[in-house]
């Protein structure tokens, strides 16, 4: 009489892989893509006209164009992605007030009475090919400007930062420092 060999117990090999794969789901993260917050505009009525109050002066416009290649060109001149912070919050301020930086308007504004501000926009151009790295720099670059502006004028008004204002004071200040970046569609600078 041959010998029997002894059987294994395969019933609790399923029980474990099943555990094993509970672990791994609810040990593991899952990274999301959180994206850009924006608010966009409604779209314009197809027959809505501009009449010459609502056309933007090209003064007021501070171009910003990112090529395939990455490269930064602002205002027509390049520009390294660690600059742009300062040349923005210089043209939207426009200190010395020179014809080839942005108009002001008067504005009444909450807490500050009659305030000049500036009518400008920061217009983000970029390539198609354009990194998605080098597209967030430049937004970042743009976001910090105005959030520096506002501090810098919220530590003047009020003595605490833009984030510790109240909801009024914080309206006041965006009054005069309104966030007006305008994104093209992008394109195809310079060939394929």
């Amino acid at each position: 009489m041959p010998k029997k060999l002894p059987e294994y117990n395969a019933s609790s090999l399923a029980d474990i892989a099943f555990m094993l794969l509970i672990f791994f789901l609810v040990t593991t993260t899952m990274d999301t893509d959180s994206g850009i917050l924006k608010m966009l505009p409604p779209p314009v009525p197809p027959d809505q006209e501009i009449d010459d109050d609502q056309k933007i002066k090209e003064r007021n416009i501070f171009i910003v164009l990112i090529n395939k290649n990455d490269q930064l060109l602002v205002e027509n001149k390049p520009m390294d992605i660690r600059d742009l912070k300062q040349a923005t919050k210089e043209f939207i301020q426009n200190p010395g007030r020179r014809d080839n930086l942005p108009e002001f308007k008067e504005t009444e504004v909450p807490y500050f009475g009659t305030m000049m501000v500036s009518k400008q926009i920061i217009s983000l151009q970029n390539d198609r090919g354009t990194s998605y790295g080098m597209y967030i720099q430049a937004q970042d670059a743009l976001a910090a400007a105005y959030s520096e502006l506002k501090n810098e004028l919220a530590m003047r008004k009020f003595g605490k930062i833009y984030d510790d204002l109240e909801v009024d004071q914080q309206l006041a200040i965006r009054k005069i420092y309104p966030n007006r970046v305008s994104e093209a569609e992008p394109r195809n600078y310079g060939g394929n």
